[in-house]
């Protein structure tokens, strides 16, 4: 793997995470039901973090020489409480996995570093997804 095609996936990753960052703003605004308090303040929470890895992939990109995206992914509509789970449980696994794949190629360009703070995205995002899977195992149907 080559430095451009490296820059190239860490921009799709910081895409990703500013779509997060809005999911996550626009569920909690849009909530509603008698969980309503509890997601709002779930979805809340977990924008700092998304900002953060935002943050740490836009300096990265710049430290490649390439110059860091402004446009954010696909953001998944949803209206129903379970149906944004749903959602943020898919958007999250996703990282899980592009992450992963970006493990591999910053060990062939040698990143250290960003390997390092891939494997902390890795472990954050997995615990998001976990933590969202347990909340849908426990939804009642219908």
């Amino acid at each position: 793997m080559d430095t451009k095609a490296l820059i190239d996936a860490l921009n799709d990753d910081l895409a990703h995470e500013y779509a997060a960052v809005i999911q996550y703003n626009t569920y909690a605004a849009m909530v509603k039901g008698p969980f309503r308090e509890d997601l709002r303040r779930f979805f809340q929470a977990e924008v700092p973090d998304e900002l953060l890895h935002a943050q740490f992939l836009a300096d990265k990109i710049v430290r490649l020489g390439g110059t860091p995206t402004t446009q954010p992914a696909a953001v998944q509509p949803a209206s129903e409480p379970k149906e944004m789970l749903k959602a943020v449980h898919d958007a999250e696994d996703g990282a899980v996995k592009r992450y992963t794949e970006r493990l591999e190629q910053a060990d062939a360009v040698g990143d250290l570093a960003l390997r390092v703070q891939l494997e902390n995205f890795v472990a954050d995002e997995t615990n998001h997804r976990d933590e969202v899977k347990l909340m849908l195992d426990g939804w009642k149907a219908g």
